[in-house]
């Protein structure tokens, strides 16, 4: 007999979700976690002045409606951004002109989820293929789609398939801005209630080594310790599920599938100032960068904490990556000066978060699809097999790579799971 109704390995959003929802259900469950924390790409720090601040996902809008259900129910306090004022550009260009590209860009965006992809022409092609058949389309816009790939899905065009940034995206359906809002006691502090009701449920520091599949039970190692359950979820990103040995192997077509995909390159950094100075200049704090392209600013103030939260994504975030953090600190502090202007060169706080290589999600914000022939990748692993599911973001049939995809992805993997067991 199985110890467990259910293991859930992976303590992010989607595991904390499908863990709570099996819950009470009435299932016995286990979630068991790699790192010393839950939230997986979620995470804070606490800044010396003893305010708290988001080192990964952070941002949510009306529209993504789980995560606003969460947010109610456990009475996590939401603060809007700030967004009165001019956008600035780097280089720099008039507002006006800024609006055209950005529009146009938008235009291009619609071209591109409005794709019939079954169209042989569109067969094998990454985006950055794809863009360069835009030849119709001055290079400002084509070169600001590009910026925007490598600021959103974190790696170059030229590595990421058009098929799965395609239907990516046709899953992101929000009219709000994605940056509408945040929490005043952070995302993490969100997961952190989640976790809550677990108790011992949750076991932290555990990584899973390996997966045995048996007749009616899986067994899963916990270095060196045994657990068993009649279902397992795989709550991680496919980059990390494919690293945990699993008996016998998994069948070719799920090989495939988990082999798909690479992680995306990230480093996010929070600049805190002592008061924000660039509305007195009539400045939003947006920053959008051409050049570098994968770099984005906004405003994060909230309460006592004035400041700019930084992006880089793709092969910036790479780049960056294999630099000491202090020569980051001072080139994104330059160039945030001659965005908003000279102040910035004085923070009061500088935190980064390099995400490239992480140890236990290899990157952020998501995994993507990078193997052009690979497109029943997300079909195969949703699908999975006896006793073994897998979950995530990544997987969600709404705002993949978001927080409400993952929450959607652990609603949904514990719906299954629930109809499994109950036949």
């Amino acid at each position: 007999m199985a110890d467990h109704d259910v293991i859930v390995i992976g303590a992010g959003f989607t595991g904390l979700t499908a863990a709570v929802n099996l819950i009470e259900a009435g299932l016995d469950v286990i979630i068991i976690e790699a790192r010393n924390r839950v939230g997986g790409r979620v995470e804070s720090e606490y800044l010396p002045s003893g305010i708290r601040i988001d080192t990964g996902g952070q941002f949510l809008c009306r529209d993504m409606t789980h995560l606003m259900e969460t947010v109610q129910r456990y009475g996590a306090r939401t603060v809007f951004s700030h967004v009165e004022g001019e956008q600035s550009y780097r280089p720099a260009i008039s507002p006006e002109r800024g609006e055209t590209i950005w529009n146009a860009v938008e235009r291009l965006r619609e071209e591109m989820l409005a794709l019939d992809m079954t169209d042989p022409a569109l067969a094998r092609l990454t985006v950055g293929q794809w863009i360069d058949r835009q030849t119709e389309i001055p290079a400002d816009v084509t070169g600001s789609f590009r910026r925007l790939v490598k600021g959103l899905w974190c790696r170059a065009p030229e590595e990421v398939a058009l098929a799965y940034l395609v239907s990516n995206d046709r899953r992101i359906t929000n009219v709000y801005p994605e940056l509408e809002m945040f929490l005043g006691d952070t995302m993490h502090g969100l997961a952190e209630k989640l976790a809550e009701s677990l108790g011992d449920r949750l076991r932290l520091s555990a990584p899973a080594t390996s997966i045995t599949m048996m007749e009616d039970m899986a067994e899963v190692d916990v270095e060196g310790r045994a657990l068993t359950a009649r279902q397992v979820i795989l709550a991680v990103p496919p980059v990390m599920a494919r690293r945990i040995e699993i008996s016998p192997p998994l069948p070719d077509q799920l090989c495939k599938a988990l082999a798909a995909w690479e992680p995306g390159c990230a480093i996010k950094l929070q600049v805190g100032y002592q008061r924000p100075f660039w509305r007195d200049r009539n400045l939003s704090g947006s920053v959008m960068w051409s050049d570098p392209q994968g770099m984005y600013a906004c405003d994060a103030s909230h309460d006592t904490y004035a400041g700019i939260v930084v992006f880089l994504g793709g092969p910036l975030a790479s780049l960056w990556h294999k630099k000491p953090q202090a020569e980051l600190a001072a080139f994104v502090t330059a160039e945030l000066a001659m965005a908003l202007g000279e102040e910035a060169k004085h923070p009061a706080s500088v935190n980064i978060r390099d995400w490239v290589n992480d140890a236990w999600s290899d990157g952020a914000y998501s995994d993507v699809i990078t193997d052009i022939d690979a497109t029943d990748a997300e079909a195969v692993l949703l699908q999975g097999m006896p006793r073994l599911n897998f979950a995530c973001s990544e997987l969600s049939p709404s705002f993949p790579g978001y927080v409400e995809g993952a929450i959607v992805a652990g609603k949904n993997a514990a719906q299954s799971v629930l109809q499994i067991l109950r036949k």
